[in-house]
């Protein structure tokens, strides 16, 4: 594939149910903050397998696009490309987060420009979406250097954390 990222990571594999699994169990605490409250089965194996046979079924049916970003075999992050519309819309939602140990080093930036140019030469797409909270500015900025622009704050837009939470939310507009 003719996207890749620099550092050594190998994009765009698609997980196991045990690198899924052991990912989130690392990132547990690193990502409560970022993410809705997950039951304890989120953190099984058995849960993991289940979510990987719906988004690959998603896949099939062209309505989303899941993706692992590894280093080595270790997966160090998740990007997803949720909610696409076709016809008059051509539009979808971005969402994705990166392993503790791998944040502040580019990584996101750099998977989400490959994921914009995938989603409008591959996909076809001429829209992006994404939200972030309205205290993350580390992912504010990552799409805001993906020519991502703020178009509104939504309040209590999500349950993140066990709180409904305001969020701002972004668009890219991926053709001229």
């Amino acid at each position: 594939m003719p996207y890749r990222i620099s550092s050594g990571c190998a994009p765009w594999r698609s997980p196991t149910q045990k690198q899924v699994t052991g990912s989130y169990t690392r990132n547990r605490t690193h990502l409560e903050q970022w993410e809705p409250a997950r039951p304890e089965e989120f953190f099984t194996e058995q849960w993991q397998a289940a979510n990987l046979a719906a988004s690959a079924s998603a896949r099939q049916s062209g309505l989303a696009y899941p993706f692992g970003l590894f280093a080595q075999d270790e997966l160090i992050g998740r990007f997803n490309i949720t909610s696409v519309v076709h016809g008059a819309f051509q539009s979808a939602n971005l969402g994705y987060w990166i392993d503790k140990e791998h944040c502040g080093q580019g990584l996101a930036s750099q998977a989400v420009a490959a994921l914009l140019s995938m989603a409008r030469n591959d996909f076809g797409l001429h829209r992006m979406e994404a939200s972030t909270l309205a205290h993350n500015y580390g992912s504010q900025r990552v799409l805001e250097k993906n020519g991502f622009t703020q178009i509104g704050m939504a309040p209590n837009y999500l349950k993140i954390n066990s709180r409904w939470q305001d969020h701002n939310l972004y668009q890219a507009i991926l053709h001229d």
